[in-house]
């Protein structure tokens, strides 16, 4: 399902449930290097089947300690994260030279986008300056990771709402030996997907001088 927000916003937003990774990672990067001054910028929300994705920061990555789930070197930044149902991916397709923001701007939206979703249940995050995401008393719930060419982003945000977690504890998550994480689900949140979607994508639309109704 495509829904359009706002023609005048240039955003267009989907919502493509759980798919596979190299699908989705595969249609990002055709949108990107297809797309021209004309072309909407979009937000996709998706969840994964279980992955291990190794970013372009491969130096001194300790590779998982479990052989059971796949891992696949990919283009974003960072090192290494896990990826699987149970966590709300959301990329952003976006044209930052257009837009006129920097890519500083995009990743505050998106921790902004978590960090306000959280305050409204009464939870304390906080985004980290040497380590981009969003951290609940030094655990993390949500990652950021982008590619940007010719000024224009993909990838996005990761989110662990309701998910297994135990795959985060073979790998040093995001490269930090001992990283350890946590989910909305247990800081006692619950809310479906299409709730939390909503709500994420309202504040980073506000942010980014986007309008939706």
């Amino acid at each position: 399902m495509t829904i359009l927000i706002d023609p005048q916003s240039r955003l267009t937003v989907q919502y493509l449930g759980l798919q596979d990774f190299t699908e989705i990672w595969q249609k990002m990067q055709r949108y990107t290097a297809q797309r021209d001054s004309h072309s909407l910028d979009q937000v996709w929300f998706v969840q994964h089947s279980p992955i291990y994705t190794l970013g372009l920061n491969r130096k001194d990555v300790r590779m998982p300690s479990r052989d059971d789930i796949p891992v696949l070197a990919i283009d974003r930044g960072g090192k290494i994260t896990y990826h699987g149902p149970g966590q709300l991916v959301m990329y952003t397709l976006i044209d930052l030279k257009r837009k006129k923001i920097t890519v500083r701007q995009l990743v505050s939206a998106l921790e902004n986008a978590v960090i306000h979703l959280l305050a409204q249940h009464h939870v304390i995050a906080m985004a980290r300056a040497d380590a981009p995401g969003v951290y609940v008393q030094d655990k993390k719930i949500a990652s950021v990771g982008l590619r940007l060419k010719q000024e224009r982003s993909y990838h996005g945000l990761s989110l662990n709402v309701n998910m297994d977690l135990s795959p985060f504890s073979a790998i040093d998550p995001c490269g930090y030996q001992g990283l350890q994480v946590t989910q909305m689900h247990d800081l006692e949140i619950h809310m479906s997907e299409q709730q939390i979607a909503a709500k994420l994508l309202e504040s980073f639309a506000q942010q980014l001088g986007y309008q939706h109704d």
